[in-house]
Formats: C-alpha cells, structure tokens, sequence
C-alpha cells in the first residue's frame, strides 16, 4: 500500500461577492414579496457573503461543470500538466444533469486526455466521498495520481421564477400564496463554488498533506431523510419520487426545489455527528490532543457554541484556537466547503511541519458524516 499525499489545492469562487442585503436581488422575489424568513435565517446564520454563478439579473454565468473545471485547471504546473492526471473523481449535490454523470461532463470540458472518473453523489458528504475513492486509488496503487473535487451551483436551484408557479396555484386554490418554510430557508443558506486537490503517492511542494486515514459513517438506518430534492416527503417519512408525480405536479408543488426538516436538522445533526467523531477517533486512537486544526464542515453559526458544547459533554474538547471556520467569507457550499477550508488554511500560513488537521463534514440529508486525518509534511 501507498502513502497518499494532498500535493495542491485549489478553489474557484465565481464572480463577485455577494452581501446579505443583496441576495434577493440575484434570486429574485418570489410573489413579488421580499421574504419573511430571510432576515432570520441570515441572523442565526451569520453568513454575511458568499458568491453566485449569477448576474445581478439572476442569469447564469457558470454551470457547475465550469465551476469544477475552473477549480481543477489551477491544479496545473510543470510537474503537474493536464494529460498526467490518472484519475478524476468529482462530488456534489447539485449536478447540471440527470445524466451524464457530473465526473464525466467535467472531463469533457477539461478535454485533458484519457482517464479514469467517478462521481459521487449525495449532498456535503459528496465532495468526501469523491476524496476517498481518490484516496484509495492512489494509497492502493491502482494510480499514482488523482484529481478530487468538491462543488455546488445551488443559486439556479434557488431563484424565485422557480417557486412562483407553486405560488400560483396556492392563489387559485385560495391559499396562501407563500411558500413553505422548508424552502425558503435553504434560499438563504447555500452558495456557490469549487474547490479541488492533487493527491499522489509522494510529497511534492512547501506543504503536503499525508492522508492519515479517512473514515465515514451513515445513520440513514435510524433515521428518515431530512433534506432532499425531486421528491416530496409523505406523512410516514417516506419520500415520493419526481418520477411518481405528474408534469403539472413537478411545477404546482416545486417538487424539484430543495427541501430541509429542519426539526429533524436540530434534533440529530450534532448528535449524531459527535458519535460519528468519537468512533473515528477511538478507531485510529487519537484524541484532541493529536490534533492542531479541527476543520468542521458547519452550514450555519447556530450549531457553532452547541457543537462545542456536546463535544465537551462527550469527552472530546477541542479548545476554541483550533477551530477553523470561513462560513461568514465564503458561505456554505456544500460538497465543496471543506475543500476551500483547507486551501484557505493551507494558504494562511498557519501550518507548520508536524501539525495535525481533523476534516468534519456531517451531510444531514440522512445524516451521513465523513472525517479525514492529515498531517503536515
């Protein structure tokens, strides 16, 4: 077996930044009505910008193809060119398309020459998932090299010509015309951008990262789905496809919009993610004290002071220096958050030979959490 090294990263945050007081005006309004929830769901999570493949307009500029692909091509150097990489594996939430898969579409528009893919699907676990199989190509020596990306383009999922023919319908059914709480939340909680990394089997660079171990746990048996999209959740818990709806459904109901349970979200997230730690931890024997920067994947400051209590109630405190965050910069971006973490603590020059990095992404959609152990080379 191999050893496996993050040799670069990078990340691709497109256009420019984009404050809370302008979010309305790249998503639009839905109804024509400034939303109520958006005022409250940006206070509990302070985010205060992040960035949308958008005009102010609300037109495309990037899909998300073009996201990762941007993010990947910074990768690229003498040492590193574009027809050496060995294997491309991609991972997000909000794919271009059905089919092709997102690995494949990125390739294509790379045109870097022949090499394996693979796409991983899911939500924040995505971009973690898209690691693992690069990591364990490289570590098994199936490749020398690998290419792994993180990205998200929610801001098209989220403009408001999407929800206004359910809002119609809500008229004429003599209801009120305002959309359910469980997607207007998320209009204000996602952004976009890519982030990527070069992982092969020696140590290049000022940097490398060693991949220690990579660990991942689902709680999917325990639990029913708390964030989803293309379906609808019936009164059991149980999800109805896109595919079971009616074309007319998929515009009157906003079936492909997404959707959070957001008493499920507060119920478990931290909990569970806790165990998901505590069993990493206990597996590879390590404990707080073996780690120098804990990287938490957190897609909002409201579970920030809670999480750090419960680690503390779990025996696993990690004092507050430690943790590194850039929610408030750069908003949550889901599969490709934990990426730009790294890069940007990477590119801080806070590391020094020796430290340790613990990598947290807890994926709430059926609450799945994968971890990564690092250490600076």
């Amino acid at each position: 077996m191999k050893e496996v090294y993050i040799n670069k990263l990078a990340k691709f945050l497109p256009n420019e930044v984009v404050s809370n007081d302008e979010m309305e005006s790249y998503l639009g309004k839905i109804n024509d009505k400034e939303s109520k929830a958006r005022r409250i769901v940006l206070r509990n999570n302070g985010i205060e910008q992040r960035y949308y493949a958008l005009t102010k307009e609300g037109k495309p500029t990037h899909t998300n193809v073009q996201l990762t692909a941007e993010a990947i091509r910074q990768l690229y150097d003498a040492d590193f060119k574009p027809e050496d990489m060995e294997l491309l594996s991609c991972g997000t939430s909000s794919p271009d398309y059905l089919m092709p898969s997102h690995a494949v579409m990125v390739h294509g528009e790379l045109k870097s020459g022949q090499t394996e893919i693979n796409s991983s699907a899911g939500n924040c676990c995505a971009g973690m998932n898209a690691m693992k199989f690069a990591y364990l190509s490289v570590k098994s020596g199936s490749t020398s090299n690998a290419v792994c990306t993180g990205s998200e383009r929610m801001s098209s999922w989220m403009i408001a010509d999407h929800f206004n023919k359910e809002v119609d319908n809500l008229k004429e059914l003599e209801e009120q015309p305002i959309i359910a709480f469980n997607k207007d939340f998320l209009r204000w909680m996602l952004s976009d951008g890519a982030g990527a990394m070069l992982l092969e089997n020696k140590p290049k660079g000022d940097l490398p990262l060693k991949i220690e171990f990579m660990e991942g746990y689902s709680f999917a048996h325990e639990i029913e789905t708390c964030m989803y999209a293309g379906g609808d959740k019936l009164e059991d818990g149980t999800l109805k496809s896109f595919s079971d709806y009616t074309s007319e459904e998929w515009l009157t109901k906003s079936i492909f919009a997404v959707k959070q349970d957001t008493k499920l979200l507060d119920k478990y997230i931290l909990d569970k993610g806790v165990e998901g730690i505590q069993m990493a931890m206990a597996k590879h024997n390590i404990t707080p004290d073996d780690i120098d920067f804990l990287l938490p994947h957190v897609s909002s400051h409201y579970f920030v002071e809670e999480l750090y209590q419960k680690l503390i109630v779990a025996g696993i405190e990690f004092s507050r220096e430690k943790w590194f965050l850039n929610l408030k910069t750069i908003g949550n971006v889901g599969a490709g958050s934990v990426y730009i973490m790294l890069q940007e603590l990477v590119a801080s020059g806070k590391l020094k030979k020796g430290q340790h990095i613990m990598l947290c992404v807890p994926e709430s959609a059926r609450f799945t959490y994968a971890y990564a152990y690092l250490t600076v080379c």
